[in-house]
């Protein structure tokens, strides 16, 4: 019932019906072309033979070291920080119900800028190395994440919508006003958080081993989660009348997504614009139904990391543009087009 409500009012809305399987196909198409482009294209120019040659036979020349040593790491590490992206946005626009929200809304971004400058600040040169930075960055993360489910449980009518995202804008802007307060005061920090924040997937490939159990544990919350969406997308009282749990609902949902997008600030530092494009993007493709939404949004975080990416690295040959930078350029004309239209519908 609720699945067929949500399918009616989709073709309300567009006037044509979506097919999600053709969605998820077309995703998965999309994402086959995007890593092969990702391993094809960069500084070096290299050729489909020069691919098959370093992936089968590699003899240790240049092209060979690009391929497996540099560009094979960052499409892998773009991947799993596309997927983690994607679903994260899925989510928190589907229990915020609002279509301009993202991961970054329970503080995690600003959680783990201030995780990173606190250890430039007092660790020294012992926290300026990457991997130190990533721990940093996760920690923060999940501790801004669970720090804005606290405040936000707190009122007397448990964790809302309204609530929620209230205590994601405070602890937000608390985070965000120590870390002024760090830089401005700490030159080191501010170079740290300068070259942290600029959000990129080439040099972190090494830490997806380390990072993986948590993407998975994020992965089976999000799977808990995604069966009461639908529900919830009817509102908190319609979905507690058709029998949801709301607080449990919430509860894996806000802890999905900590997990998923700490997973992805500590592999590529903060990428804001995929949380927000994808879930678009999604509901373009498959309609409004969260079963399929998720799943294919996954898919596309990881085809718009990659494409980006990608792109930055031709676009700037022999340099590149940090993805990050990238997705922020192209995420603005997106959201200008989506204002003119005037369909912007919480879901």
């Amino acid at each position: 019932m609720i699945t067929a409500e949500l399918s009616r009012s989709s073709r309300r809305e567009t006037g044509r019906r979506r097919s999600p399987v053709r969605g998820l196909l077309i995703a998965c198409a999309a994402l086959g072309v995007a890593l092969i482009a990702s391993v094809l294209f960069g500084g070096l120019e290299s050729s489909l033979a020069d691919v098959w040659h370093a992936v089968v036979s590699p003899t240790g020349s240049e092209a060979d070291v690009a391929i497996r040593d540099l560009r094979w790491p960052r499409t892998l590490n773009g991947l799993v920080v596309g997927v983690c992206l994607g679903i994260a946005g899925c989510l928190t626009q589907a229990h915020t119900r609002n279509p301009i929200a993202d991961p970054g809304l329970l503080g995690i971004y600003s959680g783990a800028a201030l995780a990173v400058v606190t250890g430039s600040l007092t660790g020294g040169a012992a926290f300026e190395s990457a991997p130190v930075q990533a721990a940093l960055a996760f920690v923060g993360a999940l501790l801004a994440s669970a720090l804005v489910f606290a405040v936000g449980s707190a009122s007397r009518h448990g964790v809302t919508t309204v609530t929620l995202v209230l205590a994601g804008a405070a602890v937000t802007a608390l985070a965000g006003g120590a870390v002024s307060m760090i830089v401005l005061s700490n030159d080191a920090a501010l170079d740290t958080l300068r070259f942290w924040q600029l959000g990129s997937i080439a040099a972190r490939g090494g830490m997806i081993p380390g990072i993986l159990p948590f993407v998975l544990l994020g992965l089976v919350l999000t799977v808990l989660n995604v069966g009461s969406l639908n529900a919830l997308a009817l509102g908190e009282e319609a979905a507690a009348s058709l029998g949801v749990d709301v607080r449990r609902s919430r509860m894996l949902g806000v802890a999905a997504i900590a997990v998923l997008a700490a997973c992805a600030v500590t592999l590529a530092g903060p990428i804001a614009f995929a949380g927000l494009l994808v879930p678009h993007m999604t509901r373009w493709l498959v309609g409004h139904d969260h079963r399929w939404q998720v799943p294919v949004g996954g898919l596309l975080g990881a085809v718009v990391l990659l494409l980006a990416d990608t792109a930055g690295r031709v676009v700037a040959r022999p340099g590149e543009l940090p993805v990050g930078v990238l997705l922020a350029v192209l995420g603005g004309p997106f959201f200008i087009y989506l204002a003119r239209r005037k369909k912007l519908v919480a879901l």
